[in-house]
């Protein structure tokens, strides 16, 4: 095969890359006041890779204000805003919101999204988790959030739903969205080291407007196993639904096979 430049093709500059999502697309529903999980999920998407939001809004991180947000006809409008545009995977960026009444219910709501949107895959954040634990093989865990108690008992009995007891776990009482936004990954990383224990084989984060990945391979250096977070586990998930390789790498163990060769050079 004759692979030289024609004249026409000759006569281009070299361009750079300019976000283009070529290998996934990713349509995320987001909390309006929020702003970590995208921040997070280009910081570690790799060239390739882009991610395009529609919002709802959180009235506060309550068990009444999470139930509003999902009982409100906006989610169906940003489902089907943000499917409007060819995405190949559509998440729902709230962790407490798709765990707030178990597994159950987490399910229903992938079945809401399909029906809204059919076409893309489908997950939200509790079934990315619950996905990414089974693929570093967790079982008994430590749980760390910055939740109020009445939300982080729900976090502790979802997961134990799902099969991993939860040996330790302690939460921050952060009922203010931009307030979870604005904890430190120095506190953050203490918050985690809080949790370990030694039956514990992983260390699960909640929240996805908490920052967390920037700490993460710092925190499984330091505690040698490994450890989850919502927005990284989320991000993971939409990239193993869709095949795509396209992570960098420094953000955690549960990328092992999905990491860009091209951002790993």
């Amino acid at each position: 095969m004759n692979t030289a430049s024609t004249p026409a093709q000759a006569a281009y500059p070299r361009f750079r890359y300019d976000g283009s999502g070529d290998l996934a697309r990713i349509g995320l529903i987001y909390i309006a006041s929020s702003v970590v999980m995208e921040e997070e999920m280009w910081a570690m998407s790799a060239p390739g890779v882009s991610t395009h939001t529609a919002r709802i809004k959180l009235p506060k991180v309550t068990v009444q204000g999470i139930e509003e947000m999902m009982n409100a006809p906006e989610l169906e409008q940003a489902a089907r805003l943000a499917g409007a545009a060819p995405i190949d995977v559509l998440l729902f960026g709230g962790t407490s919101a798709s765990f707030l009444h178990g597994t159950a219910y987490d399910q229903a709501l992938i079945q809401k999204l399909r029906q809204w949107v059919p076409g893309p895959q489908i997950t939200t954040a509790s079934t990315a988790t619950l996905a990414a634990l089974k693929k570093v093989q967790a079982g008994k865990v430590a749980l760390a959030t910055p939740y109020l108690p009445e939300i982080h008992e729900r976090a502790i009995r979802f997961l134990q739903e799902n099969g991993h007891e939860v040996v330790k776990s302690a939460c921050l009482g952060i009922s203010d969205d931009h307030a979870l936004a604005e904890v430190s990954l120095e506190k953050v990383y203490d918050h985690v080291l809080s949790v370990d224990h030694p039956d514990a084989t992983a260390i699960f984060v909640s929240c996805t407007n908490f920052r967390t990945v920037g700490a993460i391979e710092a925190l499984e250096q330091k505690l040698g196993k490994p450890v989850i977070s919502a927005i990284q586990a989320s991000f993971w998930h939409c990239l193993d639904l869709t095949g795509a390789a396209g992570a960098k790498p420094g953000y955690g163990s549960l990328f092992d096979g999905n990491l860009s060769k091209a951002a790993a050079m």
